[in-house]
């Protein structure tokens, strides 16, 4: 299989072309034969004129690329290696939608030929490629699972916005269902990753993997939330304490804030969904995604006690959010906790303007009811910044202040204008 991808005797596919699929698929475009698949016709046409929808990469990253853009599922005959790479989200009550990840097998299964290989990259619950998706392919194709087209799992680990860690130079996890296909999606792999692979034993092994990923990730943050909620009794400045704490060399320097996005706040919730079906139900995990999940609220609440103790009518008060996404210089909207800061201040009848420097105005009206304000006017109560953009970091107080009124209060979530406020009452987490 190695080979013929190499000599282009057979092509490969991307099936799913978001943040994660469109560079890996023009990764390996530069070097073999690619096939990129999504089921959104519009998005498929910006790719063919070189436009990456999800605003991460350049045009010239389409230089050169041997690949194929289409919506037609009947194009995906034509590969043999198939690269799985779409959404696996939560719904409103937190448990795993697979529903991409089905579809999305389905389409291959009713492609796949008798030799063919199937690499899952989406982020799942550890036994979710063999009890889910084999079964889907098997049923789509007819045809028999090792005996007639072999299954391998290799997570993604793409950070949207980062221009440094990117898919060539990241180690790579992959796994497969024996010695031949593990050795085979390790060699393909190879062909663009040129930090190397680490062969996990298990596909399982290679699925826990990535999951604990990002749990660990979200522990940690969601302790900073907590610290950050205890020592604003105290009257200390959370930043200021791991600024300090930060001088030991063990320590490890995580921040408070809004954890969203598709990853770190979602991918818990499949290690645990899976866990509870197993009859185990996690304590600590829950715990960190009950405090990260609260501190959009939370941000609100303590932005309108300020107000209040500043003697203002709270249902007259005029509130200004910078920033939409769910981190700091990408146009991704999805699972934004900064909805949450918006949509809790509104609880209270709070008049609230949001601005952004990379999100976009109609798919934010879309996805949240929320109308991105073009104009920033002069006479808010408070300015709640929420996202670091890089816009955003050299502002000062003289611009917070031309824009507020009397008695105006600045939220730093992200602790970026610290020191620098003298007038304005400041607040940060």
């Amino acid at each position: 299989m190695y080979q013929q991808i190499i000599n282009k005797e057979k092509k490969l596919a991307v099936i799913g072309l978001g943040y994660v699929g469109l560079p890996i698929a023009l990764e390996f475009a530069k070097k073999v034969s690619v096939i990129g698949f999504d089921i959104h016709p519009g998005r498929v046409e910006m790719m063919k004129n070189k436009i990456d929808p999800s605003q991460e990469l350049e045009s010239s990253a389409f230089e050169g690329a041997d690949i194929h853009f289409t919506a037609n599922p009947e194009d995906l005959k034509d590969a043999s290696f198939f690269i799985v790479a779409v959404p696996t989200p939560v719904d409103i009550h937190k448990v795993p939608d697979l529903t991409p990840v089905i579809k999305a097998s389905e389409t291959v299964g009713r492609a796949l030929k008798k030799g063919d290989y199937v690499v899952y990259e989406s982020t799942v619950y550890p036994g979710c490629t063999e009890e889910d998706c084999i079964p889907v392919l098997e049923r789509e194709s007819g045809l028999k699972f090792i005996e007639d087209f072999k299954v391998g799992y290799s997570p993604e680990r793409i950070n949207p916005g980062d221009k440094e860690h990117t898919i060539t130079k990241i180690t790579k996890v992959v796994s497969g269902c024996d010695e031949e296909s593990l050795d085979n999606v390790a060699k393909v792999y190879e062909i663009v990753v040129e930090a190397g692979v680490h062969k996990a034993t298990t596909i399982k092994v290679a699925e826990a993997a990535k999951i604990i990923e990002n749990t660990q990730r979200d522990l940690n943050i969601a302790l900073m939330n907590e610290l950050s909620k205890i020592f604003d009794k105290m009257g200390i400045n959370t930043f200021d304490v791991l600024e300090a704490a930060g001088t030991k060399w063990n320590f490890l320097k995580f921040f408070p804030g809004l954890v969203g996005g598709h990853c770190i706040g979602v991918d818990p919730y499949y290690l645990t969904y899976k866990a509870i079906g197993m009859g185990y139900k996690p304590e600590v995990i829950l715990a960190g995604r009950r405090i990260n999940d609260s501190m959009g609220a939370y941000v609100a609440q303590r932005l309108v006690q300020k107000m209040i103790k500043k003697g203002k009518q709270i249902a007259n008060t005029k509130v200004l959010v910078m920033g939409s996404t769910f981190k700091e210089d990408v146009a991704d909207i999805r699972n934004s906790k900064v909805v949450d800061v918006i949509e809790e201040l509104k609880t209270y009848s709070v008049n609230v303007d949001v601005v952004d420097a990379h999100a976009e105005k109609e798919e934010m009206k879309h996805e949240y009811g929320i109308d991105l304000k073009e104009n920033i006017d002069k006479d808010y109560d408070a300015i709640i910044v929420a996202v670091n953009h890089n816009k955003y970091l050299h502002l000062d107080e003289a611009y917070f202040k031309s824009i507020t009124g009397e008695d105006a209060i600045l939220v730093d979530i992200k602790g970026i204008f610290r020191g620098k406020i003298n007038d304005l009452d400041y607040w940060s987490l």
